[in-house]
This record gives structure tokens, sequence and C-alpha cells, in this order.
């Protein structure tokens, strides 16, 4: 088990490991030292290794109510040199998250807010409580969504992001589900089950194939690369996964009517 005072890491026998945000009477604000302790944690290669799924929740009355404003009211006394620098720490949390090589699910209540809908913007497959407020309120604070932007940007759309950018809007479950910042919308009764049966879609999935499909989606989603630059990607991508030990044990157990050896 990883261990911080700002958040709980399980693993079970499945290899599903449960990240659980631990600051519950800030409603698991984020501060300095929690965005070096989860940086820390995503960063770490055996820890990430070890797991075939990331379920990442918030205990208390909130998932995330973005970044903790005692922490950010003290940065008026940085540099601009300090604030650059505090700026790419948060950043590079939710870039090692975002692009963490295992899926990730979130399990969203309560609010979600600032950089609490950044962080769930970073998270591949994303579960609300039906009463769960989002929004990117930072104008409201006098200030901005700036480091979070690329990411919800990414999932949202520019349409979507530059009217909740610029009102600071929040809106509830049944919009994020809409404009595609949550994938399922659930009452707090059955959020747990859909949960459960979601972990056990994922847990299906070849596991290697399971993080090179979403390496995939990266890729293909990438502005830089060309038509013929992903063509050839895709092509050489097939070709080498077709040959390989989970594809020819997959494609087996589907002739053979059986389950896949990972498959639970």
């Amino acid at each position: 088990m990883q261990t911080s005072q700002f958040f709980e890491w399980k693993v079970d026998e499945d290899q599903v490991a449960t990240l659980t945000l631990d600051r519950p009477e800030i409603h698991n604000a984020f501060n300095d030292e929690m965005i070096h302790d989860l940086t820390s944690l995503f960063q770490n290669e055996d820890v990430i290794n070890s797991t075939r799924l990331i379920v990442i929740r918030g205990n208390g009355k909130s998932f995330c109510a973005g970044a903790d404003l005692n922490w950010m009211k003290a940065m008026k006394d940085y540099t601009m040199e300090e604030n650059v620098e505090d700026s790419k720490k948060l950043q590079k949390m939710f870039d090692v998250i975002n692009l963490c090589p295992v899926p990730t699910v979130g399990v969203v209540h309560g609010a979600a807010l600032g950089g609490g809908s950044g962080l769930v913007s970073c998270l591949d497959y994303v579960i609300a409580e039906e009463n769960t407020k989002f929004g990117f309120t930072e104008v409201k604070l006098g200030l901005l969504p700036a480091v979070i932007s690329p990411y919800v940007m990414d999932k949202i759309g520019f349409s979507q992001a530059r009217a909740l950018f610029t009102t600071g809007e929040r809106f509830m479950a049944s919009r994020a589900l809409e404009i595609g910042l949550v994938h399922r919308v659930e009452t707090a009764e059955s959020i747990d089950e859909r949960l459960q049966k979601v972990i056990k879609q994922f847990l299906t999935a070849g596991p290697e194939s399971s993080r090179v499909a979403k390496s995939l989606a990266f890729h293909i989603n990438d502005p830089s690369k060309s038509s013929d630059q992903k063509a050839v990607y895709t092509r050489e991508l097939i070709a080498k996964t077709r040959i390989g030990q989970e594809a020819q044990e997959g494609m087996l157990a589907m002739l053979e009517k059986r389950k896949a050896r990972w498959s639970k």
C-alpha cells in the first residue's frame, strides 16, 4: 500500500487499485504537498506496473473542490518565477494522471469544481452521482482555468470549453454527460453497483491490449501527426499485436469458447 496523509491507495487481488482522496474537511482540495504525493505515485513505475485498473474517488462530501484556497492565497507573496514553478508542478500532476498507461476510472460525487473538474478531464472513464456539481469556476474568483485547459478541451471540445471557462457556470451531472465530461450518471444508491460492472468490463480486456488501446487513442488524437503518419502507425501496431501472445491467447479462447486467461 502506498501511504500519504492526503490519500489512501489500496490494490485488490485482481490488481484493481483504488485511490481515495482524503482531505474531506476541505473537500479534497489540492495543496502543494498533495500535488507532490500524487505526482510521485503516478511516476512510480513499480506501482503502476502492478495494477490493471485505477479507480479514483473522494472521501467525504465531495470528489474534489480544486485548489486549496488558503494555499492559493499564499501565492501572492511568491515571485513570478516561483509562481511559474508552482504551476509547472500542478501541470506535471495532471500530465502524469492523464498519460498514466493504466486505464483510470473516476467515481465522482458531491462537487468537482475547478481543478476537480480538471482531474475528471484526465480520467478515461467517469461515473458521476446524479447530484454532483461540476464547474470551471476559476473566473468567479478572479482566476483562470489555465493549467487544466488542455485536458478539458481535449475532453469536451472548444465550444463547450469557451462557454464554461468564461461564465464559470456550475452544472449538474446530466449536463456533464451531454458534453462528454463524464460517461455514466447514476443515483447515490446505484453508483457502486455500476462501478463493479465497469470494473468487470475492464477486467475482460487483455491487460497489455488495454494499455496499448489507451496509447492508440492519444496517438490518433495528436494534431501534430499527419494522416499518413497515423496510417503507418496503425498498420504497424495491428501487425505487431496480431502475433503477440496476448492476442493469440484471446483469439484461441474465443475459438475454444472459453474465457481468456486474464478474464475475470
